[in-house]
């Protein structure tokens, strides 16, 4: 049984082609083994990937009429995927006219040809269209790595890989020839140069995290925190450990062991039974790099000179403004907590309350008669 799509690209050239569903089915099970995770292998709940149900053995009108509709309803799904799914090259390569297409398939020699539309009257959503093919950038691994389970591969130093997703716990999901596998960030370089062109930049603003997990400092450039505690990340790092601040003190924490204040608990894989954070750049050892110039590092000194430097500078603007930024505090927790007031708050409590206006009938109780007189 073959199948016409029309394809519309980013040029709005429309051009048909022609499938054989067992080459459809080939192809939804080579994107499933590309994104693992959206395909529900690891986690069913995470799938975003759409069905495909297998081809059978007997099929007779009905089944290629229904089977029209699923294809559609496949195709438009596929299509509304994020760019790393609905522009990679495996889905490019599919829809792309092939010598056989320029040609009508070869009739049967003892089957009539038919022929099956969809309904008109059938509603169909708007359809996506592919502007352009999403090339995977190529890393270097600059140490060896053995993997701890099953879910990650291993990699010797000089290695080339393509990274087909980079998560922001430090975990890079990559591929190298037919091996797929999760990998550390830290392991990994970029061939341009030794700093990530989509690495943030800090902001010293801060965004509120509440701890999850009790970590304990192993290096000096790391903090201890307790599950429960309340700190403000300011740079979000893509090897997974982010810098976060406390009061006036900063360091490197895992970010696996934060959440988002306001936000539900993901219940994401692990990438290994202990949950183990990713190894950071610093602590990589042997490693061997083909840039001359290092990588760029901010010291935790900068990090709590220029925090210290925010924090001064928004708690002058925040007296000056001090109304405007009566609900932005009574949202924050760290001020709802027990002892978690902060010191503007206690100097303004330091200033004598203004009384409450007296009533009409404390009025007419505590004043002269010529007073009440005027009054009534």
């Amino acid at each position: 049984m073959v199948y016409m799509l029309m394809v519309k690209w980013s040029d709005l050239s429309e051009k048909l082609i022609y499938r054989k569903f067992s080459e459809i089915y080939d192809f939804h099970k080579m994107l499933k083994d590309l994104f693992p995770i959206e395909a529900g292998e690891i986690d069913s709940k995470a799938r975003t990937l759409p069905h495909l149900p297998a081809p059978r053995w007997l099929e007779g009108h009905k089944a290629t009429e229904n089977r029209q509709s699923t294809l559609c309803d496949y195709f438009q799904s596929l299509l509304s995927q994020p760019p790393k799914i609905s522009r990679c090259q495996c889905i490019l390569n599919f829809l792309r006219v092939r010598p056989d297409d320029v040609a009508l398939p070869v009739p049967h020699p003892s089957k009539k040809t038919e022929t099956y539309l969809l309904s008109k009257g059938r509603p169909r959503s708007s359809s996506s269209e592919i502007t352009g093919p999403m090339v995977l950038q190529t890393y270097r691994s600059i140490a060896d790595y053995r993997k701890n389970s099953k879910y990650e591969m291993s990699i010797q130093t000089g290695d080339m890989v393509e990274v087909v997703e980079k998560n922001e716990n430090g975990w890079w999901f990559c591929q190298m020839d037919n091996h797929k596998g999760w990998l550390p960030a830290a392991f990994l370089e970029p061939l341009d140069g030794p700093d990530e062109s989509e690495e943030q930049e800090p902001n010293y603003e801060g965004e509120l995290y509440k701890v999850i997990r009790s970590y304990t400092a192993v290096q000096e450039d790391e903090m201890s925190l307790k599950e429960g505690e309340l700190i403000d990340v300011i740079h979000k790092l893509l090897d997974g450990w982010w810098v976060v601040r406390k009061g006036e003190s900063t360091g490197y924490y895992p970010s696996t062991y934060l959440q988002k204040s306001g936000s539900t608990l993901s219940t994401g894989f692990s990438i290994n039974k202990a949950n183990i954070p990713p190894p950071r750049r610093s602590t990589i050892r042997n490693a061997r790099s083909i840039h001359m110039a290092e990588r760029k590092q901010i010291s935790q000194d900068t990090y709590r000179r220029n925090s210290r430097r925010f924090l001064q500078q928004k708690d002058r603007k925040s007296d000056a403004v001090a109304t405007r930024n009566v609900w932005r505090q009574k949202q924050d927790p760290r001020n709802s907590a027990p002892g978690g007031i902060n010191q503007r708050e206690k100097r303004n409590k330091m200033v004598p309350e203004i009384p409450p206006r007296p009533t009409l009938m404390e009025i007419l109780a505590n004043c002269t008669e010529e007073t009440r007189s005027k009054i009534q």
